[in-house]
């Protein structure tokens, strides 16, 4: 089982590229960085990660990681560089897609692409896209990108996206296309994850909630002649227990993404180095 880090990159934190480069020197897989371009100061969405439903300071801080990755990619070599998740309806994508693209290109091909609907719905709002319509608008904006990608000319005419014929350059380095993961625990996201994903990345879920959403993957790609194999279960933003990540392997996650806490350079130094110690020996 793969072992990845995520954590808020923010403009006090330790800066991306020092970041990526302990990562990889440690020996772990990968690095996944968060998106929240803005967060309305109105909100009725409770944030699910705490009895209150406040949004962590953290959510307001945390640099756009398309960027942040380009930064981690200039400097390492190996280190596999995700977006856990990019808030897919909230971009362009004829944008996004080249954005890959070129991210994809500039890393030889080391880029993972995490996606979501979100769950805030004045963000999603700010952008135009009803709240209700989030899935659908993502589930043709995922199309409308495999278009850009693999065509030399692409168009697309959904409901939601429309393009008509266009070129789209440069194509990314994996083939067909960096591989997606759908995030997210609702009762259609293996659905999802069969018909237009390379696997899912749930959070803040139990070992047997994997171990379930793995059989039901299988179930799926079978009765559709997939391979169950071809989608990975990479488990977001747990903490470094070594017990915990093991019972995560055994219910058949293929990478454990850990989130830890620390902003300045030494705490997140320290922390990697712990996390190193204690989980990758």
């Amino acid at each position: 089982m793969e072992i990845g880090i995520t954590m808020f990159v923010t403009q006090s934190s330790i800066h991306v590229s020092d970041l990526a480069r302990y990562c990889e020197d440690f020996g772990f897989e990968s690095l996944w960085l968060p998106e929240h371009s803005v967060i309305p100061v109105h909100t009725t969405s409770p944030w699910g990660g705490a009895p209150d439903g406040a949004i962590p300071d953290w959510y307001y801080e945390c640099t756009d990681p398309f960027i942040s990755l380009a930064h981690a990619s200039a400097v390492t070599e190996n280190l596999k560089l995700g977006t856990g998740i990019c808030l897919v309806p909230e971009r362009n994508p004829i944008v996004l897609a080249k954005e890959i693209a070129t991210l994809d290109h500039y890393s030889n091909g080391r880029f993972l692409f995490g996606i979501g609907s979100g769950w805030l719905k004045e963000e999603t709002e700010l952008f135009g896209v009803k709240f209700s319509d989030r899935v659908n608008v993502m589930y043709e904006s995922i199309q409308a990108m495999k278009q850009l990608w693999t065509q030399e000319e692409s168009e697309y005419n959904g409901e939601f996206i429309k393009f008509p014929p266009v070129i789209s350059r440069p194509k990314p380095v994996q083939k067909p296309h960096p591989p997606i993961y759908v995030g997210g625990k609702a009762k259609k996201v293996f659905q999802r994850v069969v018909d237009w994903g390379d696997g899912w990345m749930p959070n803040r879920i139990s070992p047997d909630e994997v171990a379930k959403g793995r059989q039901e993957i299988d179930r799926i790609a079978k009765e559709q002649s997939k391979d169950p194999s071809d989608f990975a279960i990479s488990v977001f933003g747990q903490p470094p227990d070594k017990e915990l990540l093991k019972a995560f392997e055994d219910a058949g996650a293929d990478r454990v993404m850990i989130r830890f806490e620390g902003s300045s350079h030494s705490e997140v130094l320290r922390a990697l180095e712990n996390i190193a110690n204690d989980i990758l020996d």
